[in-house]
């Protein structure tokens, strides 16, 4: 019975994404550690930390549902010696359904930095790249009890689509703020109305993102620092999107606190830099939506590892949030 009703909310949730007559948007890939994640969505981000940086991110999201998204990422960025440019590369794969939706995005970026002030700092950045995207209804017939309920549509196999974006990103040692469209290109992956005449086409159409991030740290005392945090995303056709979060960071080394997702979602996170090029992170949301008060819902897990690479182009004061 628990998995049947899983499998029911998996093909209801898939179906709301792909066959809404009036709302046809999808979003990007959801963070609730973005703060560790910003060049992801914004290239302008590329090289603001002085040095060599990977990180790499899991999410594993509602747990206990049969098929729930789950989403791997890392990137990878730098300045360039003796220049005022940066580069990064992002890798994002995203996935529903065990494989019947299934998105590759590979972007590489490029920022420019000029200094604005003592220690303030104003990016600008190009994203270009573009997303592999599989969708197979063979799957999705297969996953219900009644598959003649699922229309039968010819299957989306490693299409590629072509995208870039753009973003800014002001910083100083204690704030940061960004602004970013990470593609610009509206892309529609399927319309069934060619295939059949259909006056209801089945469509899957992106949407622009548009991403504002900011944050601030204070320094409570001699080992204690506090960052309250904040990232929104609008795109048209879907739910506005706001995460605030507040972290404290102990001695440089350990980092907690919590997050809410407005309207969603709950989150404790907790991290740890072992040392100055490695920092690990753990981070758990808790619906509070009627979803997350299902038995086959335990939530969301996401976690985080970033390596410093080269120790530095330019010597970092201490171990930053951002």
């Amino acid at each position: 019975m628990m998995k049947k009703r899983s499998i029911v909310l998996f093909v209801f949730l898939l179906l709301i994404v792909f066959k809404s007559e009036d709302l046809h948007a999808q979003q990007d890939a959801q963070y609730t550690q973005y703060m560790y994640n910003t060049i992801s969505v914004n290239p302008a981000y590329a090289g603001s930390r002085g040095q060599l940086s990977m990180a790499a991110l899991y999410r594993t999201q509602w747990v206990g549902l049969d098929g729930a998204p789950e989403t791997f990422t890392v990137n990878l960025h730098s300045p360039i010696r003796n220049s005022n440019l940066g580069y990064g590369i992002s890798i994002v794969n995203d996935a529903i359904g065990n494989g019947t939706v299934a998105e590759t995005y590979l972007d590489g970026d490029v920022s420019y930095t000029i200094d604005v002030g003592v220690d303030k700092k104003l990016s600008f950045g190009l994203k270009v790249g573009g997303k592999m995207f599989n969708l197979d209804y063979l799957k999705l017939q297969q996953r219900t009890n009644n598959p003649g309920q699922i229309e039968a549509f010819d299957n989306i196999d490693n299409r590629f689509n072509i995208n870039f974006g753009a973003g800014v990103y002001y910083h100083t040692n204690k704030f940061y703020a960004g602004l970013s469209v990470p593609n610009f290109l509206e892309t529609e992956h399927f319309d069934n109305s060619q295939q059949n005449n259909d006056s209801s086409p089945f469509l899957s159409k992106e949407r622009l993102n548009f991403y504002f991030i900011t944050g601030y740290v204070f320094d409570i005392g001699s080992d204690l620092k506090f960052k309250p945090a904040f990232l929104s995303k609008v795109v048209q056709g879907a739910p506005l999107q706001l995460d605030f979060s507040a972290n404290f960071m102990f001695n440089d080394r350990f980092t907690f606190g919590a997050a809410y997702r407005w309207d969603a979602a709950l989150s404790g996170l907790v991290g740890f830099q072992i040392n100055d090029q490695v920092t690990v992170g753990l981070a758990y949301d808790k619906e509070t939506t009627e979803l997350g008060g299902t038995q086959f819902n335990d939530g969301s897990f996401e976690v985080f590892l970033r390596l410093e690479l080269v120790k530095s182009f330019k010597k970092l004061v201490s171990p930053r949030f951002f």
